[in-house]
């Protein structure tokens, strides 16, 4: 099957669009909802059942079913039924992809009722394209593809999100929230409510002390400050911060920091390419929002960062660096790692980042 060329800000723009629809009372009879990110599936089809059904209709004209634990046929006998005491009704299959025989609902969907909501939520991956099923869902209903976050691109929707609860979040308050709520989406939604449930009332700006406040993670010892401090040069600051990840190895795996500096790194060396393009080759230098584009960069603010540090650390030494990053991250996964600890590898790549010339 091939892999989905969706990527996940297209997903995030889909998903708000079939959400306005939903809200404004537009309905398809077939919703497919496949993909890799559940959060986005699960919301949607939590909308469906909520928003298309009054509370009373609920009880008679809502049937949830499980892949595993039913047939296509009788998907196909309770979608053809007329609602209830009501125009319409819906029917949600949940973990659909372990439904067998799948193909065959397209005995259904080559003629839904327009009475029925069917809604299918296809997770972990995508229903093959060249089915009928799928070409039918897509020609009579909604195919909402989800796909899941790179690195670069979870803060720009947190960022979002956090704004759709009417706060507006700092940019370091947004890279702790990253470093400690990883890229799992569900996992941010809840732990995001949390933290917003038990904020002061009138606050209207997430800050790192609010962060800190809230979820316990320091604000002074996280990758987001251990790539500043390297990234300036501030070796004592580095090891300082290397040296608490140390003790709590849990909190700071290895293998997440080596890709927090790979990903700086990445960024100071492109930097530093487009200005030799720009002074040899006399192209003209990108503008900061086409940095911000080309650097994967989640705000300007951080445009003026990788400037500063792209002086600090031209392409012969980063270079270097990134190929130490490399090395170690493969002993991060215990290949010639010689048994030592995180903690040990960590203060060890430090010591040869600050040394490469």
């Amino acid at each position: 099957m091939a892999k989905s060329t969706v990527k996940f800000k297209e997903s995030a723009a889909a998903f708000e669009a079939i959400g306005k629809d939903i809200s404004a009372g537009r309905f398809a009879p077939v919703y497919l909802l496949m993909g890799e990110e559940e959060w986005f599936i699960d919301r949607l089809a939590d909308r469906l059942a909520v928003e298309t059904l009054d509370e009373a209709s609920r009880a008679f004209n809502l049937t949830i079913v499980y892949g595993r634990d039913t047939a296509v046929g009788a998907i196909i006998n309770t979608a053809r039924q007329m609602p209830m005491m009501g125009s319409r009704q819906v029917v949600i299959v949940r973990e659909a992809q372990q439904l067998r025989k799948i193909e065959e609902l397209q005995l259904y969907t080559a003629n839904p009722s327009p009475n029925t909501i069917l809604v299918l939520c296809h997770k972990e991956k995508n229903l093959d394209k060249r089915t009928q099923l799928y070409k039918q869902a897509a020609a009579k209903g909604v195919v909402f593809e989800s796909a899941r976050p790179r690195d670069y691109e979870i803060r720009e929707w947190l960022a979002g999100f956090v704004a759709s609860r009417g706060l507006k979040a700092e940019p370091k308050a947004l890279e702790m929230l990253v470093e400690h709520l990883g890229m799992e989406i569900s996992k941010i939604s809840n732990e995001l409510g949390k933290l917003l449930l038990a904020l002061p009332e009138g606050t209207t700006h997430l800050t790192p002390d609010v962060v800190e406040n809230s979820t316990g993670f320091s604000r002074e010892f996280n990758n987001f400050e251990l790539c500043k401090a390297v990234c300036t040069r501030a070796e004592a600051r580095a090891m300082s911060i290397a040296d608490n990840f140390a003790r709590n190895p849990k909190e700071h795996p290895l293998i997440v920091t080596v890709m927090s500096l790979f990903g700086q790194f990445r960024q100071i060396f492109i930097y530093n390419y487009l200005v030799w393009q720009s002074r040899r080759q006399g192209k003209p230098m990108p503008s900061d929002v086409e940095l911000m584009g080309l650097l994967r960069l989640p705000g300007p603010w951080f445009v003026g960062e990788i400037r500063t540090a792209a002086a600090q650390w031209p392409n012969k030494i980063t270079f270097k660096v990134l190929g130490l990053l490399r090395e170690y991250d493969a002993k991060s996964k215990g290949i010639g790692s010689g048994g030592l600890s995180d903690g040990e590898l960590l203060r060890e790549l430090l010591l040869k980042i600050f040394l490469a010339r």
